[in-house]
């Protein structure tokens, strides 16, 4: 059997979290348009009889790093670089820019192969336009493949698990074959509660929002959770709350039914805002959060 782990990168929104749900076939990284809306680095599992691939969702590579927030984000999705069997750089542009540096300076330092998905070309509405961007890509680095995809299609995502699978070590499986990843239900319940306010919420509020979970008790038919939504602001406290609490209110029902989906059972869910000021700026408060890698 081929086994092995499979990071992903790319600069953020190029996709990498809806190819890995794709991959493995079920919703295990939450998805936005928002940049960072992968904060951390999440395995998913996928076991077929070919072998074993633990593919690794990484938050996007990017210039910036003024922040805490900015460096510790850059920071897991460099570290995923190490110890990994295979790299497939997600990108999602026809044309070569500066952020392209940013990865490729990174990809320049790796040992093992990296291959170039060339993700969204469902967007693409002159296919012409791949051929020279591809071209540059290969001259610029020596990829073992170049594949065009687009993952929320499941467009040529068989021909990239193909090349993948041929450049992993053969070994026996680290998982149980039905595992899709390593993360925790209370992991997954504060991810959740945090796309439903990314998706509810306007351009900026999102990156000043994180979520913790206070309280998970398991009982006999029901699971109950209490989450703290955190802010930096008075000001974001009242948005994310919304006028008569309406915004809390859709927040709160829309993550409760996928947490009953995905948990297969029912949810009883609190959920409470808070402010601490200058949390995404702060080493301290992010480790207090669970931003620890």
């Amino acid at each position: 059997m081929k086994v092995g782990y499979v990071a992903l990168v790319g600069r953020p929104n190029a996709g990498k979290s809806t190819l890995l749900n794709h991959l493995v076939g079920q919703k295990i990284c939450i998805t936005s348009r928002r940049p960072q809306t992968t904060r951390h680095r999440i395995h998913g599992i996928k076991t077929t009889p070919a072998g074993q691939a633990i593919f690794v969702d990484t938050p996007g590579i990017h210039a910036e790093q003024k922040r805490a927030m900015n460096r510790y984000l850059n920071k897991t999705a460099s570290s995923a670089l190490g110890g990994v069997d295979v790299i497939v750089w997600v990108v999602d542009s026809w044309k070569w820019h500066e952020e392209n540096e940013v990865v490729l300076a990174q990809l320049r330092n790796v040992a093992c192969p990296v291959i170039l998905a060339v993700n969204k070309i469902d967007q693409c509405e002159d296919k012409e336009a791949l051929l020279p961007f591809m071209d540059t890509a290969s001259k610029l680095f020596e990829f073992s493949a170049i594949v065009p995809i687009a993952a929320l299609k499941n467009l040529n995502l068989d021909r990239l698990e193909e090349a993948i699978m041929g450049l992993l070590p053969e070994g026996e499986p680290i998982y149980p074959e039905d595992q899709v990843t390593d993360r925790t239900e209370r992991f997954f319940a504060a991810e959740i509660i945090r796309e439903k306010l990314i998706r509810s919420l306007g351009q900026e509020v999102p990156h000043a929002i994180t979520v913790q979970i206070e309280q998970y008790k398991e009982e006999k038919d029901l699971t109950r959770i209490h989450a703290v939504i955190w802010v930096e602001r008075e000001g974001q406290k009242v948005i994310v709350i919304g006028k008569n609490g309406e915004v809390m209110k859709k927040v709160g029902q829309r993550a409760r039914e996928e947490m009953e989906k995905m948990f297969e059972r029912k949810i009883y869910l609190n959920l409470w805002v808070k402010v601490k000021k200058g949390w995404s700026d702060s080493e301290s408060a992010l480790q207090s959060l669970g931003y620890s890698e």
